[in-house]
Formats: C-alpha cells, sequence, structure tokens
C-alpha cells in the first residue's frame, strides 16, 4: 500500500474517521480485553485510575489527549461501570484511531450488548467495520440508526461507502444522495459523494465537488488532500503538490507526488482508479 492511498484518499465520515475476515462476536467485559485496550490500560499510571467516574468536564477533557491516553481513559471507566455506554463508544473511537480495528468493532459490541438501540453505538460498530474495509458488516448496524432517525445525515452517508467495499454500486450512490439531501452543506457528505463518482471515471465531477467542499467551514484535512490526489492523477501536479503542501510535512509530499507521478505513467490497461486510491 502506498504512501498516499494510506494517507489521502478515503471516505470522510465526519464522526472520527478517515475515512478504511468475519464479523467479530460480542464479548462480554469480564472476559480478557482486546490486546490493544488491554495494552492502553496498562500504559496509564496506576495512581490516576480512579474509582469514581470522571465528570463532565474531565471527560470533555479527554478528548484534547492521543488515542492511547484515552483509550486508557475510557477503559478505566468501563471498569467501573461496564454499562456506560458514552465510555464504550469513545473507547471504540480510540481504538479505531490506534488502528486496532477488530479491538474497537469487540469493545463497541459490548456496548451494544446492553444498549442495543444506542444511536452512537451502533454508528461506531458501522465506522469499525468501514475502517477495517468490512463495509458489508457496517450496513446492517446503519440501516438500524436510519430506521431509529431517518433525518439523521450520517447513516447514510456510512451506508454509501459501506455499500461501496461491498461492490453494490447502485445503493451506494442512492445513500450518497439520500445523505446529501440530509446534509447539503457538509463538506465530509460532499467528499464521499465525489470519491465515488472519483472511483466512476468521473473526475470532473468529482473535482468540482471536492471544491465545492473545501470551501465550507469546517472542511478537514482529508477532503483537500482527496482533491490534491484527484487533480494529480489528473496530471495537474503542480496543482496537486500545492494544495498537499498545506497539509502534510515535506518528505511525505515528495513521496506522494513521486508516487502520483509514477501512477500516472503506468499504461492505461494496467491500472484502474479503484485499484490505486482505496486503502485496503
Amino acid at each position: 500500500m502506498s504512501t498516499l492511498a494510506a494517507t489521502a484518499l478515503g471516505p470522510v465520515l465526519a464522526l472520527g474517521l478517515l475515512a478504511f475476515g468475519s464479523q467479530a462476536q460480542a464479548l462480554p467485559w469480564s472476559k480478557a480485553k482486546p490486546k490493544a485496550e488491554a495494552a492502553a490500560v496498562k500504559a496509564a499510571p496506576a495512581t490516576a485510575q480512579p474509582r469514581r467516574k470522571a465528570t463532565a468536564a474531565e471527560r470533555a477533557a479527554v478528548g484534547r489527549m492521543d488515542p492511547l491516553a484515552r483509550a486508557a481513559f475510557w477503559g478505566r471507566e468501563l471498569e467501573i461501570d461496564a454499562a456506560d455506554a458514552e465510555a464504550g463508544v469513545q473507547l471504540s473511537q480510540a481504538l479505531r484511531g490506534m488502528g486496532s480495528y477488530d479491538d474497537a468493532v469487540a469493545a463497541v459490541q459490548r456496548t451494544l450488548a446492553v444498549a442495543p438501540d444506542n444511536t452512537e453505538a451502533l454508528l461506531e460498530l458501522a465506522k469499525a467495520h468501514v475502517a477495517r474495509g468490512q463495509g458489508f458488516y457496517a450496513i446492517d448496524p446503519a440501516r438500524r440508526v436510519a430506521q431509529l432517525n431517518p433525518r439523521d445525515w450520517r447513516a447514510p452517508s456510512l451506508l454509501g461507502v459501506a455499500y461501496e467495499q461491498a461492490k453494490r454500486d447502485d445503493e451506494a450512490l442512492a445513500a450518497h444522495r439520500l445523505a446529501l439531501s440530509l446534509a447539503p452543506d457538509n463538506p465530509s457528505v460532499i467528499s464521499n459523494l465525489a470519491l465515488f463518482q472519483a472511483t466512476h471515471g468521473q473526475s470532473a465531477e468529482a473535482e468540482a465537488l471536492l471544491r465545492r467542499a473545501i470551501a465550507r467551514p469546517g472542511a478537514p484535512m482529508a477532503v483537500r488532500q482527496n482533491l490534491a490526489l484527484v487533480l494529480g492523477l489528473q496530471g495537474r501536479f503542480d496543482e496537486a503538490e500545492k494544495l498537499a503542501r498545506q497539509d502534510l510535512p515535506p518528505e511525505l509530499v515528495d513521496n506522494n507526488m513521486a508516487w502520483l507521478r509514477a501512477a500516472t505513467s503506468t499504461a492505461p490497461a494496467s491500472r484502474s482508479w479503484q485499484g490505486v486510491t482505496r486503502p485496503q
């Protein structure tokens, strides 16, 4: 996997995910914790383990920590109260941020075992499956959210990416369009539709949507980097490099530009957009 594919282009879920085997089974909290989760809890100093639940202010502050520290914090919260749905969702998000996707799935499934209709937990389960490239397993939890809250744009946005990973393109396009109708100014929703178009040979349409997305307030870095990649794969290297350097360190930009030049110099018959841009 190239550095560019892993860092630039991918679904932008605006939910904490940039957006990339069989379905994991729910495990009781009393059983052994997943490896990354256990390591995160172990990493925290013993003196930092409270036996009371954290206050709202303490919980808000932890969002500024790195994923390992957040995993340790939320793991301790679950040790105090295994039915704490917020802690279960936040632990899964932190594990996902560490790249421990299977552990993230297992963590949020424990929450869903006691709160099966928790919207945030269902969305997090879908995101964890999408992040590990198993979009098929994200379809059911995302559909459940859509049933519980038909006006929540996050469910169809996730479904669009999940259907793409499951190679169900007609349903993916319909889901992306529904998400856009619910959140027409959301940069991540716009970007996800653009990526669908890009993977289906509609580079001009994808570029127009990505430019619209990056003009929106709060557009995440990934949207700008996705535009850089779309431009680069059209051979517009100067524009692509200018965008890339707004967010990435020089050595990574240099690697990415070298990859782009190599990708665009390959004979068309031997490459496809899908093959070079989707993280696996």
